[in-house]
């Protein structure tokens, strides 16, 4: 007599093709809430670097051409800020050098006012060092990585086009 075992001996048979993904849709997906925080603090950044410029402007000189670093690191601070928050491709990677480089200078400034002696001019200092720190620390987080590796901003609404279509 056959056994009757309920189990066959016999593997299942699979598919070749893999299966659907679980993840994948079609719609786009929702900008994390860390992007969001990370252009705001790309903003707070620009302000920072606006506010160096201001303590570095004397009126009797005018403009020189120190002036410019401060108002293109702004510049690179408001692009990037608005690049991350759209979605552009590798906006992270621009927001965190537009972070990073008034982090250094700051950090020149704390180490200076600390060697003449700290006081208010101390803790001033290391209270501008909150915006590129924070900006900093939310560039490099992965939920705002992945929101700007595919390139959000310059996608067509209806998704990609096929490589043989007719535009």
């Amino acid at each position: 007599m056959p056994s009757s075992s309920s189990r066959s001996r016999v593997p299942a048979r699979r598919s070749p093709r893999p299966a659907a993904r679980a993840g994948t849709s079609a719609t786009p997906q929702e900008r994390p809430l860390a992007a969001s925080l990370a252009a705001i603090f790309g903003l707070l950044v620009a302000a920072v670097d606006g506010y160096l410029l201001w303590l570095l402007w004397t009126p009797e000189v005018g403009w020189d051409s120190y002036l410019l670093v401060p108002v293109l690191l702004g510049v690179l601070a408001v692009a990037a800020a608005t690049a991350v928050f759209l979605g552009v491709r590798r906006g992270w990677l621009f927001l965190a050098v537009a972070a990073a480089l008034p982090l250094l200078a700051l950090l020149a400034v704390v180490v200076l006012f600390a060697i003449l002696g700290g006081g208010s001019a101390l803790f001033g200092a290391m209270a501008l060092l909150v915006a590129p720190v924070g900006c900093l620390v939310l560039a490099l987080r992965r939920p705002v990585r992945e929101w700007t590796r595919s390139g959000r901003g310059r996608r067509p609404a209806g998704g990609r086009r096929e490589p043989g279509s007719a535009h």
